[in-house]
């Protein structure tokens, strides 16, 4: 419900410039990255996945309040700053959660059920946010208010019904967590990751390309759930999938449609174009996200899930400046087409890198009783 409408609350009601709009999503996610390493190793230490990924769902529902009594783009900056700090802290212990209540023959229909139900508030929100906009024209603060009651009913079914796996007390006798400890494969993985981190720029720049070609406030949030419907359709199925043929043939599928879909937004000219795309990038979502989880955990280490997840959590986050950063200088002084183009070019070689990695086995799943 929040995220379409920002960048048009950036620029259109608080006067911010377009490439403020990087500036906020890249420090954001960037800000809160080393959190997300820390917060899985200190899950990993405790033993308690849960209440970090509640203590982070709590900060991402206070900061939609945040959003809608902002005055300038630097109080967006910081309500932005503390959704991605909770999202800091719930990402890794939310993941091992997961992974820890699941076989592993089930993984990749796990991670992918995640996905779906997450998008399901995805497609829900954005369509929630245009029937208020069609009553209150413009009034984007009355969305990012309704946002909340979601946000808080969400903390609450995680401290009712999320179950957590018993595990010892004493952790002591884990293995230590090091850079150097990740295996071979993993580390090469991380590279593959971060290279396309760098093209893969906030989705925030193809709602302002969208802008620019007619689409208004109401019109994005359409948009916005199209994309993910997508991703709620199929998400469940490609997880099955990966658990059948493999996790890197749909990734590397993904990064290729990645590719075609963004060469198609350096080169829209017209609304019916930008529809097809956002379809198509739903597509993209559905056979990543949950599936480069999935793979994630296949290659992790069972004693150190949390930090090792944190970890890939990390670097997301931290290229996510120079990527946003990046995008909005070749948007602002090269052409609208550059950043595209240019994200088009990274996810190909991307693709073609992973297509060349030689996964081992996936690791079987610690006990309950570690």
């Amino acid at each position: 419900m929040v995220y379409p409408v920002t960048p048009l609350f950036l620029t259109t009601v608080l006067g911010a410039p377009v490439w403020s709009v990087g500036l906020v999503e890249g420090i954001a996610e960037s800000t809160a990255s080393l959190l997300k390493l820390y917060s899985g190793w200190l899950s990993d230490r405790t033993g308690q996945r849960k209440p970090l990924a509640v203590a982070g769902y709590g900060l991402g529902a206070v900061s939609k309040l945040g959003l809608a009594i902002a005055g300038s783009w630097v109080a967006v900056l910081g309500a932005r700053l503390l959704d991605r700090v909770g999202k800091g802290l719930r990402a890794a212990p939310r993941d091992a959660l997961i992974a820890e209540n699941c076989q592993l023959s089930q993984r990749g229909a796990a991670y992918g059920l995640h996905h779906s139900l997450e998008t399901v508030g995805e497609v829900l929100g954005p369509l929630a946010g245009f029937l208020f906009l069609l009553l209150y024209a413009e009034n984007y603060r009355g969305v990012f208010a309704i946002a909340f009651i979601p946000a808080l009913f969400g903390v609450l079914v995680l401290l009712r019904w999320a179950k957590e796996p018993k595990t010892a007390s004493n952790q002591r006798h884990l293995p230590k967590f090091t850079f150097s400890g990740l295996s071979s494969a993993y580390r090469q993985y991380l590279g593959i990751v971060v290279l396309f981190g760098l093209g893969n720029s906030s989705d925030a720049f193809l709602l302002v390309r969208s802008q620019d070609l007619g689409f208004s406030g109401a019109d994005l949030l359409l948009l916005y759930a199209a994309f993910n419907l997508m991703s709620v359709v199929l998400g469940v199925t490609v997880g099955r999938l990966s658990d059948q043929v493999g996790r890197r043939p749909l990734l590397v599928a993904g990064y290729g449609l990645f590719a075609l879909v963004y060469s198609g937004f350096a080169v829209a000219e017209s609304r019916g174009l930008i529809w097809i795309l956002f379809v198509f990038y739903g597509l993209y979502t559905a056979l990543t996200r949950g599936v480069q989880k999935a793979l994630v955990a296949d290659l992790v280490h069972p004693g150190r899930r949390g930090a090792e997840i944190g970890t890939f959590h990390m670097l997301i986050g931290l290229v996510a400046l120079p990527a946003s950063l990046l995008a909005g200088f070749l948007y602002t002084q090269i052409s609208v087409g550059a950043p595209f183009y240019f994200s088009a070019g990274v996810s190909a070689i991307a693709a073609l890198l992973l297509w060349q990695l030689r996964l081992p086995l996936a690791r079987q799943s610690l006990p309950s009783s570690l």
